[in-house]
């Protein structure tokens, strides 16, 4: 049957130098191989564009990456199409690493099942997927967030920050979201419900972390490395939690974050995780467990911002890297 499909997909031109450009990608158009013995198809409804596929992309992302002329690998919502299992019948909804492309062919184990009772599956790709584990992970399990803590939060209405930040005031805390632009501003506080933002880009930080924070930052949860990172850690309160987690300053290749000086960390009695995503990978169903209820229950906020179609997925994936998206990126290739 799909022998005589045409499988669209989104390929790696070049290598980027510095900020990525659409002239990176090419949009292609190939005839559908047939699918191999104990493989699924699937068709892709719903992509997620994250920071991360940056330094993939430069073949540097934790010990891995892709060469020009390469699929862009990316995790999606998808329709099982062809399926032999009956563990997997057709029209199933499963999250995978799909990539940027139409079709995609898995091995069972590589698949994993929508929440049936999710009323919206791209939720799957941000507030209740990768994100939101990583959300999860920082603010609950390393920060440990609770009542009076003050939590500052960078790229705080993307995927990440924007859970982040309901996590953080469901326990009670304070939270500080830096940010840029009006428009930013307005979903941070009115949207996400951030108690104060702060323009990264018109505020002095220093300054206005004081104002927000007189009595220190509890915990800080970066996801963009410097000079943010050396800013807010120098206004840590005594006892501090910094979770790392992202350098969104760096994938582009044309910054280098260098960090705190450990004698702040010492002075501070800081307590600082790394935290990698893919470790808590065996904890997601409890965590769609509990959070989805609440996001169908209407408890939780999600801030997506989703384009249709394939081909727009360089252009929305350059406007990301260039701070310039309002939410979490979803590329829809749904009807």
């Amino acid at each position: 049957m799909t022998e005589t499909l045409n499988n669209s997909a989104v390929i790696l031109a070049r290598r980027p130098e510095g900020l990525p450009t659409p002239e990176d990608f090419s949009v292609v158009t190939q005839p559908l191989t047939p699918r191999a013995e104990g493989k699924i198809r699937c068709e892709t409804l719903f992509l997620s564009l994250d920071p991360y596929i940056r330094s993939v992309i430069a073949g540097n992302h934790l010990g891995h990456g892709i060469d020009p002329g390469k699929v862009v690998p990316g995790e999606v919502v998808a329709r099982v199409i062809e399926s032999d299992d009956t563990d997997w019948p057709v029209d199933t909804l499963v999250r995978c690493q799909g990539g940027w492309q139409q079709f995609s062919d898995h091995p069972s184990e590589a698949l994993a099942r929508v929440p049936t009772e999710l009323s919206r599956p791209s939720l799957t790709l941000s507030v209740l997927g990768m994100p939101g584990l990583t959300a999860w992970a920082g603010m609950v399990d390393l920060a440990k967030v609770g009542p009076g803590d003050v939590v500052v939060i960078p790229a705080a209405v993307g995927g990440v920050g924007a859970m982040a930040a309901q996590l953080a005031r469901r326990a009670g805390a304070t939270t500080i979201a830096i940010t840029s632009g009006p428009e930013k501003r307005r979903i941070a506080l009115e949207t996400l419900g951030y108690d104060h933002c702060i323009d990264r880009i018109d505020d002095d930080l220093g300054t206005a972390l004081e104002r927000a924070a007189p009595d220190g930052v509890s915990v800080y949860f970066d996801l963009v490395g410097d000079p943010t990172l050396t800013t807010v850690a120098q206004r840590l309160a005594i006892g501090g939690r910094v979770v790392l987690c992202g350098l969104i300053k760096d994938y582009n290749g044309d910054h280098k974050t260098t960090g705190p000086h450990p004698g702040l960390w010492i002075t501070k009695r800081a307590t600082v995780s790394g935290l990698v995503v893919y470790d808590y990978e065996s904890q997601r169903q409890a965590f769609e467990a509990e959070f989805v209820p609440l996001m169908e229950a209407g408890e939780l906020t999600a801030n997506e911002e989703i384009h249709n179609g394939l081909e727009a997925a360089p252009e929305a994936f350059c406007r990301l890297m260039r701070g310039h998206n309002n939410g979490k990126v979803v590329i829809s290739l749904a009807d």
